[in-house]
């Protein structure tokens, strides 16, 4: 697992391996990134399915519990088929506009 930070935006992602082991390693990894937003860039693992993609929600709740964006980015699968508590996109700039748009949802106190 790689991480590429750049301000309070970290994007994780991963070169090879299995989908099950990216989530291992980023539970693992998760007390170095959790004052992070998080980016998971998921485009390495080609064809995903929404119920592997529905293993990220527990972490994303708990991450989005503590006020920090958690995006995934793939275009594998259509947004609309992903449950709504997760954020997905198709592109790491949408990525890095929906954490823009959450941190101003955040500071108005939506």
């Amino acid at each position: 697992m790689l991480f590429d930070t750049d301000g309070n935006i970290s994007t994780v992602f991963q070169e090879g391996g299995s989908l099950k082991m990216f989530l291992h390693n980023l539970k693992e990894g998760y007390a170095q990134l959790h004052s992070q937003h998080l980016i998971l860039n998921l485009n390495a693992f080609g064809n995903l399915s929404v119920a592997e993609l529905e293993e990220f929600i527990p972490i994303s709740n708990s991450h989005r519990i503590k006020g920090k964006s958690f995006v995934l980015v793939t275009d594998a699968v259509p947004f609309d088929e992903v449950p709504e508590v997760l954020c997905l996109v198709p592109t790491l700039q949408e990525a890095r506009d929906i954490i823009e748009m959450e941190e101003i949802e955040r500071d108005l106190g939506f």
